[in-house]
């Protein structure tokens, strides 16, 4: 139920009354929760051992967090299919946040939809190979949502033929009538200590992105830039406020890390997308982020 609250605010020239609904703390970003992923040493070893809690507790965790899906990659040598099967089976006996199916199979990607009780997002397509053409028709007619990486006959090194292949996927896009508001794409975020000229290459690209279509949704796994760099975590959030201001609203990360959260909910109102910063109060009061409070 949406509940009104009226707010005064006591400036020097008065005071202001703004009625807003459902305040929240809810964030503009699309938050992918990156947490359930075979290539994570803990994770790997409670697939092994089949710990179930582990991964129901992993679900759960980023969820509360405030993650609008679930990635889940099972990251196994055999039995990819059956083994996110497992997966997605626990995470939906303990939350009801939509699954990101993630795999570089696209059939395996598309055999495992009907293990969701709701439409998540794929993750991912690109023009690799048929993946295009084994995903966007089963995903088309439906609300499934999909990442789509910037990459073909792999990495382009240059923004440029990074938008060649995103008009390529556009094609393919309209050809399966899948708006462009489903898609998330993904400009290959790439470690910055092999960057010649940090990330302004994939801020080129987020922003050509969204002056073409600006419905479409631009995301990124946050933590890739800081391979192989200290202090990780620092350089993730710099990123992050970068990437915002060039127009990224969704990303693959670690929903738990409280700095991470909070960073976001300050870019949102640095922006100007959150009105009267009221989005960032609700969700300092909440207690997503800043320091943990105790009874």
């Amino acid at each position: 139920m949406c509940k009104i609250l009226l707010l005064f605010y006591f400036l020097p020239y008065g005071i202001i009354s703004v009625d807003i609904l459902n305040i929240k703390g809810l964030l503009i970003m699309i938050i992918i929760g990156e947490k359930i992923n075979g290539s994570i040493p803990s994770v790997a070893k409670a697939i092994a051992e089949r710990n179930e809690d582990w991964i129901r507790n992993l679900a759960k965790i980023q969820t509360e967090a405030g993650a609008d899906f679930i990635d889940v990659c099972a990251s196994v040598k055999d039995g990819e299919l059956e083994t996110l099967h497992w997966l997605i089976d626990l995470v939906q006996e303990v939350t009801d946040t939509p699954i990101c199916i993630d795999s570089p199979d696209p059939q395996v990607c598309v055999s495992a939809m009907p293990f969701c009780k709701k439409p998540g997002l794929i993750n991912s397509v690109s023009m690799e190979g048929n993946k295009v053409d084994v995903i966007f028709p089963a995903i088309a007619g439906t609300t499934w949502q999909c990442v789509a990486l910037l990459c073909a006959k792999g990495i382009p090194q240059s923004a440029e033929d990074r938008l060649n292949v995103f008009d390529q996927l556009m094609v393919k896009a309209k050809e399966y009538n899948i708006a462009p508001s489903r898609l998330h794409i993904d400009p290959l975020v790439e470690m910055l200590c092999t960057s010649e000229d940090g990330i302004s290459m994939v801020v080129e690209v987020i922003q050509a992105v969204k002056e073409k279509f600006p419905s479409i949704h631009v995301t990124g796994a946050v933590s890739n830039i800081s391979f192989n760099l200290p202090v990780r975590k620092l350089l993730n959030q710099a990123f992050l406020v970068l990437a915002m201001n060039a127009g990224m609203d969704s990303a693959v990360l670690d929903p738990t890390n409280r700095d991470m959260m909070g960073m976001m909910y300050a870019t949102e109102a640095m922006l100007g997308l959150d009105d009267y910063c009221m989005e960032y109060i609700g969700a300092y009061r909440e207690g997503k982020f800043g320091p943990v409070k105790t009874n």
